[in-house]
């Protein structure tokens, strides 16, 4: 379960950017679902938290029942999640290990992560796409 470090920097994967975003308490367990929330309030209590971006394991994926598989070097889901941490932090412009604070990191995936095309090739058939991402269409036209 989620516990903050005592430097209060968190460590977060680049892909976790949109699932925090648009997360309603779906999830893989009850487990991960309580330890997103845990996550997701400390965030939202103080916006300016920083953030560490990663991609590798990080505080959502404690409660993950598949980490064992993600973390596993080499498994296809591990190459898999992995490069899509890897496209955000290239389309964001954003070395991996970069810490940054929240409120910020959150504004520049809005501002340049939100076409059809960029969801596709990060999230591709992601089977949770379409209940976090519905936090984009508030920001179509905008």
């Amino acid at each position: 379960m989620f516990k903050e470090s005592e430097s209060g920097c968190i460590k977060i994967r680049a892909h976790h950017l949109f699932c925090m975003q648009g997360f309603q308490g779906y999830g893989y367990s009850s487990e991960f679902v309580a330890n997103m929330r845990l996550v997701l309030e400390s965030i939202k209590a103080t916006p300016s938290k920083p953030l560490k971006l990663v991609s590798e394991c990080d505080v959502i994926c404690t409660s993950c029942p598949h980490r064992e598989q993600c973390a596993l070097k080499g498994s296809f889901l591990a190459i898999r999640i992995r490069h899509m941490d890897s496209l955000v932090l290239k389309k964001l412009g954003i070395v991996e290990g970069a810490i940054t604070d929240a409120k910020s990191v959150f504004r520049l995936v809005n501002t340049k992560l939100k076409t059809p095309s960029d969801i596709e090739e990060i999230c591709g058939k992601c089977r949770w796409r379409q209940k976090c991402l519905w936090y984009l269409q508030k920001n179509e036209g905008t």
